[in-house]
């Protein structure tokens, strides 16, 4: 179960993405861009416990298989998918 403060600090990081994204796709780099953490495998910490909340859709990038698109659920699907 995720703890108050991890949840906190997932939150905080989705409310950063959909400031800048809202519902429209973005890549990786876009994501490290907005987020600006020091090290790059936070980003991707970040994306999979997104994606483990509930609150992000994840497909191949059409032009590159090797890389994927993320795309936010919208706030209020975010809150009904919590416990």
């Amino acid at each position: 179960m995720v703890n108050i403060e991890q949840r906190e600090w997932i939150m905080k990081r989705y409310a950063k993405l959909w400031r800048s994204f809202s519902s429209n796709e973005f890549n990786f780099d876009k994501a490290s861009g907005i987020l600006k953490e020091k090290d790059s495998r936070v980003i991707g910490i970040i994306l999979s416990e997104l994606k483990k909340a509930g609150w992000l859709n994840i497909k191949k990038d059409p032009d590159n298989g090797r890389k994927r698109l993320y795309q936010l659920k919208k706030p209020d699907e975010a809150i009904l998918s919590m416990d």
